[in-house]
């Protein structure tokens, strides 16, 4: 067997893998490992952004650093349609409900890419302002505002894409998300300099150029991925007659999607927020921080990954009324993710001065940055046991109940013990509120998802229940 093959055995489609029948383990790993390399590949274009607009100029990297909140705002404002739109194809997937499934897909897209128009807009006219707010210097400020300004412009394209992918995942497909994926970031990582810095017959478009680049390579990511789903040879299929907006089946989408849109904007909001009480300290503790928090992101990738992973397992199986194997599925994630996570805890741990740096060759940031993973280090595996029940709730439509959890832990635990800390303990306080809040935010989500009363859910009922026949017609 070639190395190739040997690869290609570690991602195995729907077609070959049944999420409803059989064991966990085996589905679930297919499942969940082509979303850790889409989060890797995602990952890699936000370093290669950086990465460019670093070698081009400090005040571009800056503004980048700026911009980059409102993005995830404004994404955050406008997940909920892309979660909703998931849940419904799981659970009309897993009832074998192929037509229902298909008008769920269809009305999605149709929503989402209004929604995303109407975002845009508004971050197109707020832009300088929000960024104003953030504390965006003057000369910082024209730059970032710039590369919001073309983002703000082409977030449909860039959200678009989120949605194909949500779309496949729900359907049960997410080997064709990553490979479309890796071709997008392909693009974007080569087109960078380009138009970054003017090569070839390109002009030199400093931070605007960064942003045409995301932009152009999420609208051929978009253009690639609706193909894909009218076509229907992969994955859930749309059909343009079914992508009218029907405004009672909205009433569906929103039931679902705000509470996720919610939870997505409070972690937002939270890392802003965080960010002002570490503002109050030193450069190098902002630094050390900058540096902590971005490798925490990486360690918590597979988390993120197995947490989506189950959300569709239990959507299928939620459809196929086997509450019994979602709940078996989110029990068998939690422990995993607990092991696996808790052992990269250790080595983060063990480890923190040289991850730390690797990044710095400052000492005082080294020792800011090593402190925070020793805090924060010992509590990855709670992580872990956290995503993986939330996004069982989320795969069950229990929207509502993910965003409690996700907002008591974030902002009624996390913040207001930075906060009482920083005071008490110095910077060692902000880190203690990460330890906290991990174990606090795992033992709400297990007390909460072991009272069961997510098994009668059925997130295809409900308001506009029975529009999704108009399919039938």
């Amino acid at each position: 067997m070639s190395v190739l093959d040997r690869l290609g055995s570690l991602f195995k489609g729907r077609d070959e893998v049944d999420l409803t029948e059989g064991g966990i383990a085996k589905p679930l790993f297919y499942l969940s490992l082509p979303i850790v390399v889409t989060n890797l590949l995602q990952t890699a274009y936000n370093l290669a952004d950086t990465f460019w607009l670093g070698q081009y100029g400090t005040e571009e990297l800056a503004a980048i650093s700026f911009a980059f909140p409102m993005v995830f705002l404004l994404i955050a404002l406008g997940m909920g349609l892309s979660v909703a739109g998931s849940v419904l194809v799981a659970q009309h997937t897993g009832a074998d409900e192929e037509e229902q499934a298909e008008y769920a897909a269809s009305q999605t897209v149709a929503f989402s890419l209004l929604a995303a128009l109407i975002l845009g807009g508004i971050g197109f006219l707020s832009v300088d302002r929000f960024l104003g707010l953030l504390g965006a210097s003057p000369d910082v400020l024209p730059l970032a505002t710039d590369y919001m300004r073309v983002i703000s412009l082409g977030l449909v394209f860039m959200f678009g894409f989120f949605v194909f992918v949500s779309l496949m995942r729900g359907y049960g497909d997410t080997i064709t998300p990553m490979l479309v994926m890796f071709g997008s970031v392909a693009l974007n990582i080569a087109l960078d300099p380009f138009l970054i810095f003017g090569w070839w017959v390109f002009p030199e478009l400093g931070i605007q150029g960064a942003a045409i680049a995301t932009v152009f390579s999420r609208a051929l990511a978009l253009i690639v991925g609706l193909y894909i789903m009218f076509n229907g040879s992969r994955g859930v299929q749309i059909h343009l007659s079914e992508m009218k907006p029907d405004f009672p089946y909205a009433k569906k989408l929103l039931a679902i999607g705000v509470p996720a849109s919610i939870e997505g904007t409070g972690r937002a909001l939270s890392v802003n927020l965080l960010l002002i009480i570490v503002g109050l300290f030193p450069t190098t503790v902002v630094a050390g921080y900058g540096i902590g928090v971005r490798v925490f992101s990486v360690i918590f990738l597979p988390a993120i990954a197995v947490a989506r992973g189950v959300e569709t397992m239990t959507g299928q199986n939620i459809g196929a009324n086997k509450p019994d194997r979602a709940e078996g599925a989110a029990d068998f994630a939690a422990k995993v993710m607990f092991v696996i996570l808790s052992l990269l805890g250790v080595v983060a741990f063990v480890a923190a001065r040289p991850i730390t740096a690797l990044f710095t060759t400052d000492p005082e940031v080294v020792e800011v940055g090593a402190s925070f993973l020793r805090w924060v280090s010992p509590t990855f595996g709670f992580i872990g046991i956290m995503r993986a029940y939330t996004g069982s709730f989320r795969g069950a439509g229990k929207t509502m109940v993910a965003a409690v959890v996700a907002i008591t832990m974030l902002g009624l635990i996390r913040l207001p013990v930075a906060w009482v800390g920083a005071q008490q303990l110095g910077s060692n306080g902000v880190w203690l509120a990460f330890s906290v809040s991990n174990v606090a935010g795992a033992l709400i989500a297990v007390a909460w998802y072991k009272r069961g009363t997510w098994r009668d859910a059925d997130a295809t009922r409900g308001p506009g229940a029975d529009v999704g026949t108009a399919a039938d017609d």
